[in-house]
């Protein structure tokens, strides 16, 4: 049997890890944990070189209600609940200017998948930000969103993809990904479109030219395994669009969320994980120029041993989160250019803004 070390001088080399393989490396510990963490940096050295990214961006909280409510989630509430609210235009509007007023590059939609909403919601949403902060890249709608107003609308995705194109959306999220195993997303995200359509909607998005982020949300209640088939599928997409623009490694953040509560899901993962998903993906997606650290849920200290382990990304300012800090988690509201500075010079690397689609500014 191969092993860690013999494996990681392998890939070094060029070899393509098997999904088996990126198991294995998901479930080391002990000192293979650095080994396979400096590996990681190596690569990451390689494709990304020693600039650090971010983009000037502000999440745009639109509603908490949805049809979904995930047992892993902590926003989403039905309408009647208490705290349940859904913005209209003028509320939409305040938030876009205040991001226009922060000189932000990128609004990113956040929101419950709302069980009113249709295809012409989604064209206001992408109209009356356009019209507050002219210029700004909209990134926003998941393929479940896609598939949802699809399904109201009695048409194709492509459909819904392509008038959304149109109307002026920049790039689209790929989130809703959570874990891409069927088995697992019947458990933690029952209502959500299943991985075969998740996976065709993001292969007709870049199909069209709308590219995308690809996400991971690990440490719920899912295996090694199912992280490593995740992953598998990714990279096959890649192979296949070239769409995807990087890689967003989100942490499961338990405190406030049903399936943490009712003891399905595990208290997220431990640090060792964190790093090991980071360093995998970074090993494992050899398509993929950019892996991204959540600084939001792994806290600054982690994010900086995480760009040590083969992330080279810092995602955004964001300004507010409320998704992850109803989930439990704090201080993942803003994180400050500055902030970014101080943690990438005190290891040598250099800190740059970037557009949505990675052009350096």
């Amino acid at each position: 049997m191969t092993t860690i070390p013999e494996l990681l001088a392998d890939t070094a080399g060029g070899h393509r890890l098997t999904e088996g393989e990126a198991e294995l490396l998901l479930k080391a510990r002990g000192r293979d944990v650095w080994n396979i963490t400096a590996a990681a940096d190596e690569m990451r050295e390689r494709r990304a070189g020693d600039i650090v990214t971010y983009v000037m961006n502000q999440n745009l909280h639109v509603t908490n209600i949805c049809k979904n409510l995930c047992g892993f989630c902590g926003f989403g509430r039905k309408a009647t609940d208490p705290g349940a609210y859904c913005h209209d235009k003028n509320g939409i509007q305040a938030q876009a200017r205040l991001a226009y007023e922060r000189n932000v590059t990128e609004i990113c939609l956040l929101s419950g998948v709302h069980p009113a909403f249709t295809i012409d919601t989604f064209v206001d949403l992408i109209h009356w930000v356009h019209e507050a902060a002219p210029g700004v890249h909209i990134h926003a709608f998941s393929p479940d969103e896609v598939a949802f107003a699809a399904k109201k609308l009695h048409c194709p995705t492509t459909d819904v993809l392509a008038r959304l194109k149109e109307e002026g959306l920049g790039t689209i999220q790929g989130t809703a990904a959570e874990i891409l195993v069927d088995s697992v997303r019947e458990v933690i995200c029952p209502r959500k479109v299943p991985t075969a359509d998740w996976v065709r909607i993001i292969k007709e998005a870049h199909g069209m030219g709308l590219r995308s982020t690809a996400t991971i949300m690990y440490g719920s209640y899912e295996l090694p395994a199912d992280r490593a088939e995740h992953l598998g599928l990714l990279r096959d997409l890649q192979d296949d669009t070239h769409g995807f623009t990087e890689l967003v490694t989100l942490p499961f953040v338990h405190a406030n969320t049903p399936l943490f509560q009712q003891g399905i899901a595990r208290a997220g993962p431990t640090g060792c994980e964190d790093l090991l998903m980071i360093a995998v993906s970074r090993l494992f997606l050899d398509n993929f120029d950019n892996i991204q650290v959540a600084w939001g849920k792994v806290g600054l200290k982690m994010t900086q041993l995480a760009l040590l382990s083969g992330a080279n990304d810092l995602a955004g300012t964001m300004f507010m989160d409320d998704v992850t800090g109803d989930a439990g988690a704090s201080g993942s509201d803003y994180l400050n250019p500055r902030d970014m500075e101080r943690i990438v010079t005190d290891f040598g690397r250099t800190l740059r803004q970037r557009t949505t689609l990675y052009e350096l500014m």
